[in-house]
This record gives structure tokens, sequence and C-alpha cells, in this order.
């Protein structure tokens, strides 16, 4: 047998061993992406997806670039399965048409009763059960996120975004800043609305467990999420898509100015934190 034919059955099998040894690292990332995405996305799907990219990802890997293939796999992996996401529409127009529903109808009882409404009053007025309205909120929370390329590390951190792979220099200095601003959104919010946060998004704490932990009911907690999910979102585009920002109702009102402040004190916030790390090194 000559050279060139043990190089080549030496190589496939370095290939189908790093495939093998590899499968539970697509699991991890498939298991981690479905608890951030709607109910209807089918996990099969997602594997079968993890599973092209990883068997992708050995056959391109080059060991003398000395990045660790778990690495290398891991960022192809995530960038399949985003690919496949964006295939199947997971974010339907029915979701998102449904969720700005709940949140006219909750704005439009919140001025009526001068309060926020509950979860019980939002699925009457909207005439469906109370599991529906959750469910609706689930899946629209759930895409928010993912659509923000929010994701956690193994420590809980905001470290990974879920990207494809070999992003553009332009590309990756949007999506740090993106990540860098969502970061300081969150640190800038009401402690309540902070821990609801951190502890149902990043920590994948219970609802129940949260709402122990602050003392109230979980439909307090399901309202503090949504409240602050609508504050992160106008945030980030008070920054990066003022247009897209609506106006207050009453610009004036004492809510208006609080809003201010808070997207104030997230600008500045990000300020200091740009002072410190200096410009981006697109090229490294």
């Amino acid at each position: 047998m000559g050279a060139d034919v043990l190089t080549g059955v030496t190589s496939s099998l370095a290939v189908e061993d790093l495939i093998t040894s590899h499968l539970g690292l697509v699991a991890h990332i498939v298991r981690e992406t479905m608890s951030r995405v709607p109910s209807h996305v089918d996990r099969d799907d997602l594997t079968s997806a993890g599973l092209i990219a990883l068997v992708r990802a050995a056959q391109a890997f080059e060991p003398e670039r000395g990045v660790p293939f778990t690495s290398y796999a891991a960022t192809r992996i995530r960038g399949g399965i985003v690919d496949e996401l964006r295939g199947i529409d997971w974010a339907s127009r029915a979701v998102r048409r449904r969720g700005r529903e709940v949140e006219a109808t909750r704005a439009a009882l919140a001025g009526a009763l001068h309060r926020p409404p509950t979860d019980e009053e939002t699925a009457s007025a909207m005439g469906i059960s109370l599991d529906e309205l959750r469910r609706h909120q689930y899946d629209a929370e759930r895409a928010q996120v993912l659509s923000l390329n929010l994701s956690t590390d193994e420590e809980g951190g905001l470290e990974q975004v879920l990207v494809s792979s070999d992003p553009m220099p332009e590309s990756a200095v949007l999506h740090r800043e993106q990540l860098e601003y969502l970061n300081d959104a969150i640190e800038e919010l009401p402690e309540r609305q902070r821990v609801v946060i951190e502890e149902y998004f990043l920590n994948e704490r219970p609802m129940a467990e949260i709402a122990e932990r602050l003392g109230v009911t979980e439909s307090r907690v399901s309202q503090i999420r949504a409240e602050a999910l609508v504050l992160l979102r106008d945030a980030l585009n008070t920054a990066l898509d003022p247009h897209l920002v609506p106006t207050p109702e009453r610009p004036d009102g004492c809510a208006a100015r609080r809003r201010e402040q808070y997207f104030r004190a997230v600008a500045e916030r990000h300020e200091r934190r740009g002072s410190r790390s200096g410009p981006v090194d697109v090229t490294a």
C-alpha cells in the first residue's frame, strides 16, 4: 500500500474519530438552543443541521492553525443551527403578530385601569385562555431574545453569540456592539427586572423559583419580564435604530421621563465601557 493511500486512510479515520467523539457537543448545543426558541421548532431538524455542520467541520479542520477542534466545531455547529432556524422561519409572522397583539392589549388595559393588567385580565380581553396567552408570550419572548443573538456560555455569561461561521469584519463589529450594549442595558435595568431577565433567560431558572425569590406571584414575574423586554428592546433601538423607538403617549409624563433616564444611563455605561476597552481591532 503506497504512502498516499496510507495517508488517505489515516486522514479518513481521524475525521471519523473527530465526528464520533463530538456527537455530545451537537446534543448540548441543540439542547441549549431549544430552550430559547418557540415551541413549534423541531428538535430533530436542529440536530440534523448540527450533525451536518459537525461533519463539515471535521472535514475542514486544520490542526496546524492551533485552534482546538471543540471550539472550532462549536462555532460551525451553531452557525449551521442558526441557518436552519432562518430557513424554517422560526419567528413566523403569526408569532410576531400575536406578540404585538398581546402587547397592544396590555397597553390598552393599563391605560384603562391605571395599572399593569394581570395575565388573567389580558387573556380575558383577548378572548383566549390563560395557557394560550402564556404560550404566545413564551414564543414571542424566546424569538425576541434569539433575534438579539443572545446566548450564554457555560458560566452563564453573555460571551457567546449565535452567528454563522466566518463573519465579515463589519458584521463582527456590529455583533460585538449589540452584545455589549445589551449587556449594559441589562445591568441598568431596575433591580427586579434585572433579576428576572438574568434568572429566567441566562440562568434558566423556573418561573416559580424566581417568584419565590422575589416574594411575588408567577403572574407578576411574567409582567416584570414583559416590561423588562420592552425596555431592553427600546434601549437597543435608541442607540442603534432610533426610528424604531415608539413615541410615548405622554412625552412629559413620569413614565416617559423614567424611560429617558434609563436610556441615558445605558448610553453612559456603554460610553464608559468604550473608553476602557479602546478601539476594536477587526483584523485580529
